[in-house]
């Protein structure tokens, strides 16, 4: 691993999400994007002529070898997870995984497992702490502005879920999910509950499936319980919208309750704050920038990582600590699948 730039990064992937980091990527001065691996050689051909990528490969291995990268960006299906980040590990070659990290919590366990053995760096891409209003909305807590808190809820309703068309024209692989909302969209906001509000002792949960067109459910209300005593709620279904000009930027809206009063974000990332014992909203200001995905997140996640490498500055989903995310989301399709309280420290059901 380097200690000065550029750093060079070679990636794996060329699906829909995968431009966004390539984008990003490209934005930060201090790396070099050097190496590009996909099964089929057209599209990361395109991608390595479109970001100046200097080689063009399809095994993962020798892409490896040859460029000697100081970070891999993995950004392809679960399946496939296991394997390369092994193949970057016993080559003491940090990592970038794209969420879900593995098919199953058994295989996250095990190859955290493996990861920790090797004192190895896998960080997790889960970019959505990292968008600008939940940043913002982080330091709020942290000042104590809204005092003892009370519940959070957040209201998912992207309003992309109609119909037999559903996700065909940007993610089809959705429909053939055997978990879906809790899996590919939930577990987003199970990370922003932790990042803002701590650590979740159990869960509750009843899922859904709404439309027939898909294998996995649509729709759940999940309510957490933090370890400070406060209160989460999860409500949420991918087929109603929400009012928004980009219904895809916040995906909903949220409320935070605390003693001192009630902060709200709706889904043009507005944020107001209404003190408690009165009636008016006040607004919020702040920086963001509105670009590509949920204000730019995904650089601001590897803007993260690569400071975390030049500068030491502490960094921010672990494969470690992300496989807490992972426990719950297992335990919130337990908790529906029995219709009853999951314990996560006990591991055990409450009825």
């Amino acid at each position: 691993m380097t200690s000065s730039a550029p750093l060079h990064i070679a990636t794996v992937g060329t699906g829909y999400f995968s431009r966004f980091q390539y984008e990003a990527w490209s934005r930060i001065p201090e790396v070099q994007l050097v190496g590009i691996c996909n099964r089929t050689i057209e599209p990361a051909e395109e991608l390595a002529a479109l970001y100046d990528i200097r080689a063009v490969f399809q095994d993962f291995e020798k892409m490896l070898d040859e460029v000697k990268p100081d970070i891999v960006d993995i950004i392809t299906p679960p399946s496939t997870h296991m394997a390369y980040v092994k193949a970057c590990v016993i080559r003491n070659i940090p990592v970038i995984c794209q969420k879900p990290f593995t098919p199953s919590l058994q295989d996250a366990t095990e190859l955290v497992d493996f990861i920790e053995a090797h004192e190895a760096n896998v960080i997790i891409h889960e970019n959505f702490r990292f968008q600008p209003w939940y940043l913002k909305i982080k330091n709020i807590l942290e000042a104590g502005t809204l005092g003892k808190l009370y519940q959070v809820s957040f209201f998912l309703r992207p309003g992309d879920g109609q119909g037999p068309d559903a996700y065909l024209d940007r993610q089809p692989y959705f429909q053939q999910m055997d978990r879906f909302l809790i899996r590919e969209t939930a577990i987003h906001l199970i990370d922003v509950f932790q990042y803002l509000f701590g650590d979740i002792r159990s869960v509750s949960a009843d899922l859904r499936r709404i439309n027939p067109a898909i294998k996995g459910e649509d729709a759940g209300i999940i309510i957490f319980d933090f370890e400070d005593g406060s209160r989460g709620l999860f409500d949420g279904n991918r087929l109603s919208d929400h009012n928004a000009s980009n219904r895809r930027l916040t995906m909903g809206e949220m409320r935070i309750e605390g003693e001192n009063g009630t902060l709200s974000l709706n889904g043009n990332a507005d944020l107001f704050l209404r003190k408690h014992g009165e009636n008016d909203d006040n607004v919020i200001t702040y920086d963001w920038e509105d670009r590509d995905f949920g204000g730019d997140c995904v650089f601001n996640l590897q803007r993260h990582v690569v400071d975390h490498f030049l500068n030491g500055t502490v960094i921010l989903n672990t494969a470690k600590e992300y496989l807490r995310s992972i426990e719950i989301s297992e335990a919130i399709y337990v908790s529906s699948e029995t219709g009853r309280r999951v314990n996560l420290d006990q591991q055990q059901m409450i009825p």
